[in-house]
């Protein structure tokens, strides 16, 4: 079956790319250069794109502190992300440090251990065979790339032991 991509019908209009980006704002929380890449694909040319953007944070429709909170609660509950691969991710969608920090903010100390105890926990139990160091190290190395701090990573595992 040929899958092809149907073709974006081109927006010659700044105020109908507004209301079409308001409504793309409205679904789900966005940052400043996914709508950017989101307005130059519907065809906009760069000042009606910039325009439309200014009018999108004016009205509150793009806020890149309310995306990183959003963004770094939501990897950290469901995906069981550390916080250096949310920092990580977030720097690659071009978030400022100081949203960076807040979303930051938005994972609970506690809730971090929990989880970082629950991610090496289920891990642990998945190992089959090899020494203890052998399962330790598979279990730290598999922790440390969910995104989890190295130093925070050894100290919980060797506190258990």
């Amino acid at each position: 079956m040929d899958s092809k991509k149907k073709p974006v019908k081109k927006i010659t209009s700044e105020k109908v790319a507004l209301e079409k980006a308001q409504f793309y704002c409205a679904y789900q929380e966005r940052y400043q250069q996914e709508v950017r890449d989101k307005l130059y694909e519907w065809g906009l040319w760069p000042e009606a794109v910039e325009n439309t953007i200014s009018n999108l944070i004016t009205d509150n429709f793009l806020n890149e502190e309310r995306f990183a909170k959003a963004f770094a609660g939501g990897k950290f509950r469901i995906k069981k992300w550390g916080r250096v691969k949310i920092k990580i991710e977030l720097k690659k969608r071009k978030i400022s440090d100081y949203c960076i920090k807040k979303g930051m903010q938005e994972i609970n100390s506690q809730d971090y251990m929990k989880t970082l105890k629950q991610v090496l926990d289920k891990k642990l139990s998945s190992i089959k065979a090899g020494t203890i160091r052998l399962k330790n190290q598979k279990v730290a190395y598999y922790a440390i790339s969910r995104g989890f701090e190295s130093d925070l990573v050894w100290d919980t595992i060797l506190n258990k032991e």
